[in-house]
């Protein structure tokens, strides 16, 4: 799978009145480099209508779409891979319906992160990081999880939940180099500007690191 920095999820409660394709245009445009639906309220329908628009604009950018949850949504609409929560199938499963597509896998404790590592998932979410909004009933793993996974992870990992521009500092200061923001993306009245923000701080940490 393609390199990435910043993630952009899904979330149209944040950005009422606005249409969801023109938002994550705007992301991608910020410097998002992977795009993903997350649609936990819709019905299936409703849902394979947003990924058919949303595959489009990402071919148009060439940005990877990953579908949440629905595989058979993403091999519908012929998506990059998909993301899966510690409650959803199998990764072994998962594997034998979506080939080499690429499998991101939610994780929670370091015990998490290396069996999805080990059963063969191309990346991990690292999260809540912070309390957040769009998983009320999470609890944060905090900091600390993150400096487990950056010092015992070999796939790429991604830091979520509750990340925002004034604290993403932290995060990255703790390992990350690879950033999700919701709300604060998708939610802001500046998306393009937010995540070119984001970027700047990713390259300002990345170059930090290698000092």
């Amino acid at each position: 799978m393609r390199d990435f920095r910043l993630y952009a999820i899904t979330d149209e409660r944040s950005h009422p009145g606005r249409d969801l394709a023109s938002v994550m245009e705007e992301a991608i445009l910020g410097g998002a480099d992977i795009v993903q639906l997350r649609d936990k309220h819709s019905d299936q329908a409703a849902v394979l209508k947003k990924a058919k628009v949303l595959r489009e604009l990402t071919r148009r950018y060439d940005v990877p779409f990953i579908v949440n949850d629905y595989i058979d949504i993403a091999l519908e609409v012929d998506a990059d891979g998909v993301h899966l929560g510690q409650g959803d199938v199998p990764l072994s499963t998962a594997r034998r319906l979506v080939g080499d597509r690429i499998i991101g896998i939610s994780t929670h404790a370091i015990e998490e992160a290396l069996l999805a590592e080990q059963q063969g998932a191309d990346y991990i979410g690292v999260g809540p990081v912070y309390a957040t909004a769009t998983k009320a009933d999470a609890e944060p793993v905090t900091l600390s999880y993150v400096r487990e996974v950056a010092a015992s992870i070999r796939i790429p990992f991604v830091a979520i939940g509750g990340i925002k521009l004034h604290n993403v500092d932290e995060v990255i200061a703790a390992g990350a180099r690879r950033i999700c923001a919701v709300t604060e993306i998708v939610g802001s009245p500046d998306v393009r500007g937010t995540c070119e923000a984001f970027i700047r701080k990713l390259e300002q940490g990345g170059a930090n690191h290698e000092k």
